[in-house]
């Protein structure tokens, strides 16, 4: 499960800048969870309970009702809920069995605040992101 974790983490912008020793880390801490077809994972407007990277199946997003995007294998969504904590922006629904590796902010704040290597890398990677905007 690690190395297929790891692989899967690589690719989320969040952690893109993280060495495999980190990554792996993370990886560690991740739980499978599987969701039901039909199964809501996030619903916009609610607080949010943590990221999400699918390993198998189709997720669907909606905001405001309407459906923007499909998610699949290696898409991901929630990493900025592991730091704020707040709303969701999308509403995620399983459309299949949806296989993904989950992580919670409860889960993933110890690793950053005992990693000043992965806390410093994550900070680079969210200012970037801003800059795009």
């Amino acid at each position: 499960m690690a190395s297929e974790a790891i692989g899967l983490l690589q690719r989320v912008p969040l952690f893109s800048g993280l060495d495999p020793r980190e990554l792996e880390t993370i990886a560690r801490t991740v739980h499978e969870r599987t969701f039901n077809a039909g199964d809501a994972i996030a619903s916009e407007g609610e607080g949010g309970v943590g990221f999400f990277v699918i390993r198998e199946g189709q997720a669907k997003v909606e905001v405001g009702g309407s459906e923007v995007r499909t998610l699949g294998p290696g898409d991901h969504f929630g990493e900025i809920a592991l730091i704020t904590e707040g709303p969701r922006t999308a509403t995620v629904t399983a459309a299949s069995e949806l296989k993904c590796y989950g992580l919670t902010p409860w889960e993933f704040r110890p690793l950053v605040q005992t990693n000043a290597s992965i806390a410093w890398k994550l900070l680079q990677a969210l200012a970037k992101q801003l800059e795009r905007r």
